[in-house]
């Protein structure tokens, strides 16, 4: 059975983490310039990330869809459960390897790429619209 309580704190959790990337992808080259600014961004896409990750994982249990051989598959598994649009899980499934690089690769992220993510966050807040209107079905 899925823990709506778990899974809206979940949603809160990354729907904030997109309030501060949003309100990071208007920072002006003064704020940009501080050396934190980029390891915050970097950090917050990993929390953000990481929390559909949960999300996705906590449905995959309840529901007995399973096993899940990485975190990107259990995205993949949750659009073709109709959780998700397929095409949307492919897309976070990348997101989770984006998050493997900056946990694991840090030393050889390219920040521009970071900097560039913030243009378009729809996938994840599609991701939590999804989730949310799931979560109302039950």
């Amino acid at each position: 059975m899925v823990d709506e309580v778990r899974v809206e704190r979940l949603l809160r959790s990354l729907s904030s983490d997109l309030a501060y990337l949003r309100a990071e992808a208007i920072a002006g080259p003064e704020r940009r310039a501080d050396p934190a600014w980029l390891r915050a961004v970097k950090y917050t896409f990993v929390t953000g990330i990481e929390a559909a990750v949960d999300v996705a994982q906590h449905f995959c249990a309840a529901e007995g869809w399973g096993p899940l051989s990485n975190n990107g598959d259990a995205l993949r598994v949750l659009g073709r459960h109709g959780v998700l649009e397929p095409d949307l899980a492919a897309r976070l499934a990348a997101a989770v390897g984006f998050r493997n690089v900056l946990v694991h690769e840090y030393v050889d992220v390219d920040d521009g790429i970071v900097v560039d993510r913030l243009a378009d966050l729809s996938d994840l807040d599609d991701f939590v619209s999804a989730i949310a209107s799931w979560l109302r079905q039950l």
